[in-house]
């Protein structure tokens, strides 16, 4: 079965010619300007809203403590986790100033070096950590996604439902506030008159970012490059068995809160939705036309093998089908990463092999 998938990839990942026909100037205006309207801010928006009802529901579990308060802040937490998989690829701009992207999820952590500190905060009740200004001020790894993961469903989490847990609730009230108050900040960014959104959607020579169409297009092509590599690389390969190593389920972000196929899923449908609703696939020449299919191809084999993996990350690693399934995972983000970043970039006269696929 795995070779019939395989074949079918490759099958696929011929289709595209390598081209170097310019878009045509309105097609890419209409592209920058689709990937920036109908994409990006709706999911910034999207996020800012679910992470402000995080923020109240943790508020309100620390204010009255039980049981069904702990529940509705970990089903709140899952909201905000998927909204910030269709976010977190978006590499640019507002994400990318004021350490945000770490601040809101530092990954990996191989070393293990935020789940120290975290542990630290709660062993010691470290009274800045449950202050705004204080929790910022202190490092990345204990003021976001990861962090709050911990407080909500690491060991002890079961405190939250009770008086004995005010203290760990402050603090998980205090990161929760921190992801909403950033949240907020990537919605003003991308409204900001002449900001980012502005020089992406309309570039001119005098800006240092964004000089021409072609500028512009690289970044969102290589928004989906990269993040296909990233999704790979990131939160797939380490936590999965190879002739080399066994598999390491705890090495998966968000495996406590069982949230790592909800953010995969997200990460992969936030990519499709870019390259989907941008039309940036559909603005190239006409012997590259099939383009814009095989792409679409890939996301929906990505979709099929996420759907076989129904199991915990654990239980999924130890099942024969549900690993070959994140196998096949594997490869559809290298082949997505290859049509994407080579083929497409090449039909739209981009450069290949642009630093975006480089590596952070």
């Amino acid at each position: 079965m795995r070779i019939l998938l395989i074949a079918v990839m490759m099958l696929a990942l011929g289709g595209g010619a390598q081209g170097q026909s310019l878009p045509k100037p309105m097609a890419a205006e209409a592209v920058l300007r689709a990937a920036v309207v109908d994409v990006i801010r709706p999911s910034v928006i999207r996020f800012d809203a679910v992470s402000r009802g995080l923020k109240s529901a943790v508020g309100s579990l620390c204010a009255e403590p039980d049981a069904d308060g702990l529940a509705i802040a970990r089903q709140e937490f899952g909201q905000v986790v998927v909204a910030y998989g269709k976010v977190d690829f978006l590499r640019l701009g507002p994400l990318m100033e004021d350490n945000r992207a770490d601040r809101l999820f530092f990954w990996p952590d191989r070393r293990g070096i935020g789940l120290k500190q975290v542990q630290a905060i709660l062993a010691e009740q470290d009274a800045l950590a449950t202050d705004l200004a204080g929790l910022k001020a202190k490092s990345v790894a204990v003021q976001g996604l990861g962090a709050l993961e911990f407080v909500l469903f690491g060991t002890g989490s079961e405190s939250l439902s009770g008086a004995e847990g005010a203290f760990r609730c402050a603090y998980g009230s205090a990161i929760a506030a921190n992801i909403a108050e950033i949240a907020k900040a990537l919605v003003a960014g991308w409204y900001l008159p002449n900001g980012v959104a502005d020089r992406l959607q309309a570039p001119r020579a005098e800006y240092a970012d964004y000089r021409s169409n072609i500028e512009a297009l690289e970044e969102i092509v290589g928004l989906v490059a990269h993040g296909s590599e990233a999704l790979r690389d990131k939160h797939l390969k380490p936590f999965m068995a190879s002739a080399e190593k066994a598999a390491a389920p705890k090495l998966a972000a968000f495996w406590r809160s069982g949230l790592t196929m909800d953010f995969v899923r997200a990460n992969i449908e936030g990519m499709r939705a870019l390259v989907a609703l941008s039309g940036v696939a559909r603005a190239v020449g006409e012997k590259d036309q099939g383009l814009d299919n095989t792409i679409d191809f890939e996301f929906r084999n990505a979709i099929r093998a996420l759907d076989l993996v129904t199991l915990p990350v654990a239980e999924a690693v130890a099942d024969d089908k549900q690993a070959k399934a994140l196998d096949y995972l594997v490869l559809v983000t290298g082949s997505l990463q290859g049509i994407v970043g080579e083929q497409l970039s090449a039909a739209l006269g981009l450069s290949v092999g642009f630093s975006a696929l480089d590596g952070d």
